[in-house]
């Protein structure tokens, strides 16, 4: 984890030390909220001939949003694309929120944390280009996995050392789980 905008390094880790600061906001966080395509995935479309499309998805990423729900942290994702490989996926990690071909994920964001009831306080978003920093507004932990474009990475307060689809959704799940004492108790889910 790098941290960007605090000098004081005062935690350590799986995945490297982060700042006291983004320490706190982690521990205020409810909902996380990911993009899809350069984040769960490493932004690759496949096509094939007969148009079909296929995505690749990494397990420790799933099992890592599983974990965050088995601990009462609620998972979303906002993309501005619709598919029904991400609608299966999102259903099989348990995903309560999807919303799909929303370009506008600054609207989105609002909209659902209203109707969840949940504060900027309480969210982190994760993305990886700029539709995604719509959603930064929103959230107090504005994450850009490592691999994100340059602008999103200077928007951003937490930046991943794993890229999208190579476990930058894992990293920010355990994260999450260390925050709260629960890393340690995660074992045995079926991603």
């Amino acid at each position: 984890m790098q941290t960007r905008n605090s000098q004081a390094v005062n935690h350590d880790t799986l995945y490297g030390p982060v700042s006291d600061d983004i320490w706190q906001l982690c521990k205020a966080i409810k909902l996380v909220v990911f993009d899809v395509d350069g984040v769960f995935s490493d932004g690759s479309i496949y096509l094939g001939n007969s148009g079909e499309e296929f995505k690749a998805f990494n397990t420790k990423d799933g099992y890592g949003v599983k974990a965050l729900a088995s601990i009462g942290i609620e998972t979303a994702v906002i993309t501005g694309r619709s598919s029904k490989i991400v609608e299966d996926r999102m259903r099989s990690l348990q995903v309560k929120h999807l919303i799909q071909g929303q370009e506008d994920k600054h609207s989105a964001l609002q909209q659902l944390m209203q109707s969840l009831g949940y504060t900027t306080a309480q969210t982190a978003s994760m993305g990886d280009d700029m539709p995604d920093t719509g959603m930064f507004a929103h959230s107090s932990l504005k994450v850009a996995v490592q691999d994100a474009h340059p602008a999103v990475i200077m928007q951003a307060n937490l930046v991943t050392r794993q890229g999208g689809g190579k476990g930058a959704v894992r990293e920010l799940c355990d994260l999450l789980l260390q925050v709260n004492g629960k890393l340690h108790l995660q074992h045995g889910a079926s991603v």
